[in-house]
């Protein structure tokens, strides 16, 4: 595959790294080199089987727009932006192309989802529950789209939107903590990012699972079928 990464940072940098030990052909842009998505044009673009997004949530849906108008695949990690997903979704749709976007990329992350799922019914069961989610101080969005994520599904489940602590410093990962309290006993469930390559192996893989496809995908919804 042609892959063109958007995003020169810490996450953009590995995904364009991994892409390429898995064979693929790999171009980078970075923020200064695509103002105003200027770098998408159809004829840029063509041969380019999927574009990945880890920029930010003030560039990305220049980029998202660009990309449907010239027909090409994309893949967004970039979070921040999600108040906009009915638009969006309404662009690709008319598009005609293959889009997914995800909170977070990792695997164990999207796990971590499903527990949040089976925890929210502790709430009707008299348990209180919060959630602690720690970044590095550049981290651009807050709460962070994992956290905000974890709080749609609790609340879909229990009908009760637990409360976010974020905290922002040094070069923190991402921390994920559930604490789920009662009279009787109390449980902290953990989610510890240790490197960014998780993220970026899960994002080169939802591309490649894309390939040839058309449709809106959430993440959740289809790495279970990533090998």
């Amino acid at each position: 595959m042609r892959i063109l990464v958007l995003g020169k940072g810490k996450t953009g940098s590995l995904v364009a790294e991994v892409a390429a030990e898995r064979g693929h052909a790999v171009t980078s842009l970075a923020s200064a080199d695509n103002p105003s998505a200027s770098a998408l044009s159809q004829e840029k673009l063509q041969g380019v089987d999927a574009v990945i997004d880890f920029t930010s949530p003030q560039a990305v849906l220049e980029n998202i727009s660009a990309c449907s108008r010239a027909g090409t695949n994309m893949v967004v990690g970039t979070t921040g932006w999600y108040s906009e997903l009915g638009n969006v979704r309404e662009i690709i749709e008319k598009s005609g192309t293959g889009f997914i976007y995800g909170a977070n990329f990792s695997i164990g992350v999207n796990i971590f989802f499903d527990v949040a799922h089976a925890v929210g019914s502790a709430i009707n069961h008299g348990y209180s529950l919060r959630i602690v989610e720690r970044h590095h101080e550049q981290k651009k969005d807050s709460p962070s789209g994992t956290a905000a994520t974890m709080q749609k599904i609790i609340a879909d489940v229990s009908g009760t939107q637990p409360e976010i602590t974020s905290i922002r410093e040094g070069d923190v990962i991402g921390t994920h903590v559930m604490v789920l309290d009662s009279e009787h006993d109390t449980m902290m469930l953990v989610h510890d990012a240790k490197s960014r390559r998780g993220f970026a192996e899960g994002a080169v893989h939802a591309s490649e699972w894309l390939a040839g496809k058309k449709g809106f995908y959430d993440f959740r919804d289809v790495f279970k079928q990533l090998k």
